[in-house]
């Protein structure tokens, strides 16, 4: 995972609530284990509507997504944060996020904040045409209109994405100690009497 202590750049101002996995990544698209590719089939289904924000130029390139409340709810489908980031997007501001979706970012080095819904609204409005500033060391979402907002995530999480540090690095960490145990282990099961 790489790490990642700010995101900066443009943000697509979606602002739909509750848009499910299957809306970010339809079903016909997970018979794939690779992360690459998914990107062209991200939102698919909004994309399809004329004259839809996601694919405007104004936000080609764009690493942020607002979005509105209850993002990626439904299934559990790692493929959606595959598919959003493989698009680019690496932070997703909402109100609220589905546990899952949330944890499927957080395990794949994606940055999700959740603010308040008048946060919300003021940078729908600043993303029309600036970028917004994600920071994870000052825990803050800043404009260039002055704007700041201060966000929670939890202090493992943050560290984690900071460091890029995800679940088999952390173990890694730890390999001596996991050597040295199966090691006993291993001996106590090869002495005699047992």
């Amino acid at each position: 995972m790489n790490p990642v202590d700010q995101v900066t750049g443009r943000a697509i101002p979606l602002g739909l609530a509750n848009i499910d996995t299957d809306v970010i990544i339809a079903a016909d698209h997970l018979k794939t284990v690779t992360r690459l590719g998914l990107g062209v089939h991200a939102l698919e289904s909004l994309r399809r509507v004329p004259g839809n924000v996601i694919d405007d130029p104004a936000y080609q390139g764009a690493t942020i997504l607002i979005a509105g409340a209850n993002f990626g709810c439904g299934s559990s489908r790692e493929h959606a944060v595959w598919a959003l980031m493989d698009r680019g997007i690496m932070a997703v501001i909402a109100p609220s996020f589905s546990d899952i979706f949330s944890g499927n970012a957080f395990k794949n080095g994606m940055v999700t904040v959740v603010l308040p819904q008048p946060a919300i609204d003021r940078l729908m409005e600043v993303a029309a045409t600036e970028p917004i500033t994600i920071d994870l060391t000052t825990m803050t979402v800043t404009t260039p209109y002055q704007d700041r907002f201060i966000f929670d995530l939890d202090a493992f999480r943050r560290d984690c994405l900071i460091h890029g540090t995800d679940e088999i690095a952390l173990t890694m960490e730890n390999a001596a100690a996991i050597g040295s145990y199966e090691a006993r282990v291993e001996a106590l099961l090869h002495s005699p009497g047992t």
